[in-house]
């Protein structure tokens, strides 16, 4: 499976991260990779960082080291109607957002509530993917997320470090169901590392496993074009006002 792209990477910005942004992208062209996607924490994280980090993308060549380079933040959903922490005069200034489900920003609600946070995140123009979306902590209607995500547009994340390390203990289950609802509907995913040390970089062999065990369309996963993922992107961001 081709495979060239990792954007959700976390630096030493998210507090709980490891890397530098350097050591991120040394990792990344050691591994081949085409693209790198910076996308760290935003605020609501206990310990991330400021808003203003968000806000000086421009100074970040976006074709320079000898990668490409894209700079977003994984949002986290605050509320059962999908609001993410970031303003939209932010949101503005990343190349794309990732919306997530974390307990530390959320109380865990019922799976219809769960549903409506995630389904209601994508109709922010600026969320490109959905973190995580198989996290059994988060129980949802995952066939309802894998129908809006092809009628947003909206890429669903298979996250190598659920898997990898197991802190979101039943998610390669819950991706079962997610795969078969994608494949039912024809919606596009992508493969994340969700990297918080260099060495993760890159890393998606749990995730490529549990997509040939599913026996999952590789044109549906965008990891295997860097311009099918800006594709993505450039249609997200056209539905902003």
């Amino acid at each position: 499976m081709i495979d060239i792209l990792d954007v959700h990477i976390h630096t030493t910005a998210s507090v709980h991260a490891y890397s530098t942004f350097s050591e991120c992208i040394a990792a990344a062209k050691a591994k081949g990779l085409e693209l790198i996607g910076i996308a760290d924490h935003a605020p609501s994280v206990p310990g991330s960082i400021h808003p203003f980090y968000f806000m000086n993308f421009k100074v970040i060549p976006r074709d320079a080291y000898g990668i490409k380079i894209a700079m977003g933040s994984e949002l986290n959903i605050i509320d059962y109607s999908g609001s993410t922490d970031l303003p939209a005069k932010i949101l503005k200034r990343l190349d794309y957002g990732i919306a997530s489900l974390h307990k530390e920003c959320i109380e865990i609600g019922s799976v219809a509530e769960n549903t409506a946070a995630i389904i209601g995140a994508m109709r922010n123009p600026h969320v490109v993917i959905i973190g995580h979306p198989d996290n059994p902590r988060f129980p949802a209607d995952l066939d309802a997320i894998a129908r809006a995500a092809k009628d947003n547009g909206v890429l669903l994340e298979v996250n190598n470090s659920s898997y990898f390390y197991k802190h979101r203990a039943g998610s390669a289950d819950n991706a079962k169901i997610m795969l078969t609802a994608c494949k039912k509907y024809g919606t596009k995913i992508i493969i994340g590392s969700d990297a918080h040390i260099d060495l993760d970089v890159g890393r998606h062999e749990d995730a490529q496993k549990i997509l040939a065990e599913n026996n999952f369309p590789a044109e549906l996963v965008v990891n295997s074009s860097v311009e099918k993922f800006f594709e993505c992107v450039k249609y997200r961001k056209s539905l902003a006002p």
